[in-house]
């Protein structure tokens, strides 16, 4: 008895919830949550209402990623219907046939011209007339076919919309319960159904099938749709006020940029001596031994092989130039990344400031981040560090950051209550726990950098980059594909020795 009751209980409680979810229609969505949940395979039930309504229905129970994929389709749909029914299918014909008019017209006057005269060019003036009337035709025609086959691209669309609203109201109840059931774990998930759901539901749902419809059924119709409305006197007065902005903190930032470029400068400096001055054989023996402890006798063999084809094709002195330059930018984006990242780590509201900008650092395209850095930097090799650390400089903070957060909260408690210090918990737990998160933001770092060898050579940077720019200026395959071996070798070579044998 008791157990019965139990149940009885737990089903009473799983309808008052399924209430208290769907708002509308309680007793119907009861019984068809029912049925979908008793059963591991699709259910088929018909939903009216998604039927009659579409997407409109998703949105407003706040099923957005169904309701716009819904929404496209029937857009299409609806479309084609009005589009066969009502709208202007040769209109793109008559534009054409307008465009060539005009320039018959002009031939005509030559051919007229040509006849006077007695030029001998009055023949080719002839066929071209002849070629353009034979092509205004053949536009007609297309014309009557376009506006003949209205009845079944309208029929094709009713086809289309048909399908999807059977599609629409055969999944809108197993889609229903799949997102209560996670609601009934998260409540934070929005049931939907409130006023302000059903508002943006109903109008974005008309305003998109609405203006769509507009514009490919009836084209020219609203000069809105065709392009948006702007003036030229806010661009200009945005790019004066750009350079104006530029202009000041180049002015007052001299002092600190010079002294950014001074420092990297140096390190760049001591870099280009320790691998273009050492003798090649000190690298290569350098380079073997240390991916050999790293990542093993193997991987010590293929990198002896890599660097032997770096040096027999010529590219010895440019890939330990590339090596130089890119590590200065790992280097510098490794000391600033790693410390940021272990600050950010503990620090969720500075964190939440950072991480917008580190967005901004990675989508943002190389070559137009590179526009305020040689404003700032001028060109060179110490504006191709700068730009490099911007592109890859991100990975090492944001994988620090995860590594750190993913330490168990239990193994730092427990070396807390055996009276660990903030400096042995930081040294002795964390970062030996995060270690293997913060290699890989390490050798992400480097890659990207890596990436950005041929980007830098636009703006002065030395090395295998400007081997492959020439070959793309000359349409020089196989320099360039040589040169990008070279790079790929070069990075594989680093990732083993980062990684090690994780790999």
């Amino acid at each position: 008895m008791t157990s019965d009751k139990y149940i009885k209980d737990k089903q009473q409680d799983r309808l008052a919830s399924v209430g208290n979810f769907v708002v509308l229609n309680t007793e119907y969505f009861q019984t068809k949550f029912n049925e979908i949940g008793s059963h591991s395979r699709f259910v088929f039930s018909f939903n009216l209402w998604a039927f009659l309504l579409g997407p409109i229905w998703f949105c407003s129970r706040a099923i957005w990623n169904w309701g716009l994929a819904f929404l496209i389709l029937e857009t299409f749909g609806w479309v084609q219907i009005i589009r066969g029914g009502f709208g202007d299918l040769s209109a793109s014909a008559r534009v054409r046939i307008e465009q060539i008019e005009g320039t018959l017209e002009f031939r005509k006057k030559q051919l007229e011209a040509a006849l006077e005269k007695g030029s001998e060019k009055a023949e080719v003036y002839r066929r071209t007339v002849e070629s353009l009337e034979a092509n205004i035709g053949d536009i007609r025609l297309d014309a009557v076919r376009a506006e003949e086959a209205g009845t079944w691209i309208m029929l094709g669309g009713f086809c289309i919309l048909l399908i999807i609203k059977f599609s629409e109201a055969s999944l809108a109840n197993t889609v229903l319960e799949k997102r209560f059931s996670a609601w009934l774990s998260n409540s934070s998930i929005s049931r939907g159904m409130a006023p302000q759901h059903i508002a943006l539901a109903v109008g974005f749902n008309l305003i998109i099938i609405i203006t769509t419809v507009i514009h490919y059924s009836f084209p020219g119709l609203s000069e809105l749709f065709l392009s948006f409305p702007t003036r030229d006197i806010i661009r200009m007065s945005a790019i004066e006020g750009v350079e104006k902005l530029f202009a000041g903190a180049v002015a007052n930032g001299e002092a600190l940029f010079d002294a950014i470029t001074f420092g990297i400068r140096m390190l760049l400096d001591f870099l280009e001596i320790v691998f273009v001055k050492t003798p090649w054989f000190v690298i290569i023996c350098f380079i073997v031994l240390l991916t050999g402890l790293s990542a093993g006798g193997r991987t010590a063999i293929i990198s002896a092989s890599f660097l032997a084809y770096i040096g027999l094709f010529g590219f010895w002195e440019k890939a330990m130039t590339t090596l130089a330059l890119l590590g200065t930018a790992a280097c510098l984006s490794i000391l600033i990344g790693i410390p940021l990242g272990m600050y950010c780590a503990r620090r969720d509201r500075f964190y939440s400031v950072i991480r917008p900008i580190m967005d901004f650092m990675q989508t943002m395209p190389a070559f137009v981040f590179m526009i305020p850095v040689i404003a700032f930097f001028g060109t060179g090799k110490p504006a191709a560090v700068v730009t490099t650390m911007i592109f890859g400089g991100t990975p090492v903070v944001r994988l620090t950051v995860l590594g750190l957060r993913g330490v168990p909260e239990n193994v730092r408690e427990a070396a807390i209550s055996y009276g660990a210090s903030k400096w042995y918990l930081l040294t002795k737990v964390d970062l030996p726990l995060a270690a293997p998160s913060i290699r890989a933001g390490v050798n992400q770092t480097i890659m990207l950098s890596l990436a950005m060898v041929v980007v830098a050579s636009l703006i002065g940077a030395k090395g295998l980059g400007e081997d492959v720019l020439e070959a793309l200026q000359y349409a020089n395959v196989g320099q360039g594909i040589l040169a990008g071996f070279a790079i790929l070798f070069c990075a594989m070579m680093l990732d083993r020795i980062v990684q090690g044998r994780n790999r």
